[in-house]
């Protein structure tokens, strides 16, 4: 009579040990509104790039929040129901757990060489995200964006982004780097290389005409 109800329970607790013991592998929501960023250039400052990150749902919030340390496993229910509080965003967002993950997640590269990466204290994190600066060694045109935030939960998230002049991609586990050209920068690049092209066309066609004499003086 008893070994049903023992099997039962022995079952329950398996289940529970599996959810609450990773929470972001079992209990994640990629399929959801997408996480978003927002890239773009520093009019006053040439060597900088801003990137503006937003979660997508506000249970991936909590989520993460729960993958980080910084929220109690309690708050992913058996069903795997994820209930996110208002408050959830003023523990997580001025975390220094949050701050290192987002820099340990997003990454910028110009010319080969890391950027610097900061982050501003958030003041609606929910609403409006947060955003990193990075600070580049040189003046940027093209540049390498790296994404690879709650991926780490669950390989089918995917992150909308969103650059200069309307250009746009998509960040998913497997497809984590991209190519930006970044406003001004980017066309101050192709200005001087249309500079440059221009030169030597009026060079080549100066010594072809100075050639051209010497033969004539030569006759």
């Amino acid at each position: 009579m008893h070994r049903p109800r023992r099997a039962i329970a022995a079952l329950l607790t398996a289940l529970a040990v599996t959810v609450f013991a990773a929470p972001g592998q079992a209990a994640a929501h990629p399929f959801g509104d997408p996480q978003t960023v927002t890239i773009s250039a520093d009019a006053a400052r040439p060597d900088t790039v801003h990137i503006r990150w937003k979660v997508g749902g506000l249970d991936d919030l909590t989520l993460l929040g729960i993958s980080l340390g910084l929220l109690p496993r309690s708050r992913v229910m058996l069903d795997g129901a994820v209930f996110y509080q208002a408050t959830d965003a003023t523990t997580v967002g001025p975390s220094p757990e949050l701050t290192e993950y987002l820099l340990r997640q997003i990454g910028v590269t110009s010319a080969g060489k890391s950027c610097a990466g900061t982050v501003h204290p958030p003041t609606e994190l929910a609403k409006s995200g947060i955003t990193l600066d990075f600070t580049c060694p040189a003046a940027v045109g093209k540049v390498t964006v790296a994404v690879r935030t709650l991926t780490d939960l669950n390989a089918a998230y995917q992150t909308l982004a969103t650059g200069p002049n309307g250009a746009r991609a998509v960040y998913a586990a497997g497809h984590e780097t991209h190519d930006w050209v970044l406003g001004q920068a980017g066309k101050s690049n192709h200005v001087v290389l249309a500079g440059v092209s221009l030169l030597v066309v009026v060079l080549l066609f100066l010594l072809v005409r100075r050639m051209q004499r010497a033969k004539r003086v030569t006759r």
